[in-house]
């Protein structure tokens, strides 16, 4: 074992990987940058997701040991450069915690996980304009929705920023509403569609999706999840159309349209039985 005296498993991780990008260490370690190693970190996100879904306690503590491992190994990259260390990168986690919760470590009022939020994004602005006040900067002060990273997948992105919009009260007042609004954006995307505009499809398509979101996000549903879910529903049941097909000595491609339309039926049948 390596390190083996280093009693802090975490002082332990962080160590090794220094150890790995100093010199004699790993070549390929070497060789990385913040650049290169972005597509991992979303990477590992993403298989800790799946851990979760899994309910595998195993699986997931592995995942989120990848996941610690990514933050680990960017610190030490700027550790090399002389730019900040996992220490500052944990000092000011635990700093921004303290701060934004003036409710647990503070004297501010909080009663619901509603208050807890709204009070967070008045905190998040707050930062950010000392921030360009200290800096001194000309430039325009981000809006309230900049916050929301533009790498997010498309369905999760619409609902974080409507969280965001929502809390400053620019929000419908009920579910029925948003509804209609699922039924009007539905008729003017056919409107487009008959109309044979594929660019105002398009735009049509964009706004039913982000309305559908809206839905989501008053039943208290993570929009993202559940399309997730149905990805995976939608390849089960195909894989039970293949696996029909090949007990007949048959591919998927030979049978008709009519023929998966059975099968698909018969696979629902048995999942909801």
């Amino acid at each position: 074992m390596v390190y083996d005296d280093i009693t802090d498993p975490f002082r332990r991780l962080v160590r090794i990987m220094e150890r790995l990008q100093e010199p004699g260490g790993c070549p390929w370690d070497l060789e990385q940058t913040h650049e290169s190693l972005k597509p991992y970190m979303i990477e590992e996100a993403y298989e800790a997701l799946e851990a979760i879904d899994s309910g595998d306690d195993t699986a997931l503590a592995e995942e989120l040991g990848d996941v610690l491992l990514q933050v680990v190994f960017h610190s030490t990259l700027a550790r090399r450069t002389g730019r900040f260390t996992i220490d500052d990168v944990s000092q000011a986690a635990a700093m921004k915690m303290v701060r934004r919760h003036p409710h647990v470590f503070g004297e501010v009022e909080a009663n619901t996980a509603k208050d807890v939020l709204v009070n967070w994004e008045k905190l998040k602005h707050a930062e950010r304009k000392a921030k360009a006040s200290e800096a001194g900067s000309d430039e325009k002060p981000k809006g309230l929705l900049d916050g929301v990273p533009k790498e997010l997948p498309a369905l999760l992105r619409a609902q974080r920023i409507q969280e965001k919009a929502a809390r400053t009260g620019f929000d419908w007042k009920e579910v029925g509403p948003v509804l209609d609004k699922v039924a009007e954006e539905t008729r003017e995307l056919k409107e487009a569609v008959a109309a044979g505009d594929k660019r105002h499809a398009h735009d049509e398509l964009g706004d039913l999706l982000f309305t559908l979101v809206n839905v989501a996000r008053f039943l208290e549903l993570d929009a993202e999840e559940a399309l997730r879910s149905t990805c995976a529903k939608f390849q089960r049941r195909f894989a039970r159309i293949e696996e029909s097909a090949r007990a007949e000595g048959r591919h998927v491609h030979d049978l008709t349209l009519e023929e998966m339309d059975a099968r698909w039926e018969h696979a629902k049948l048995d999942e909801e039985h």
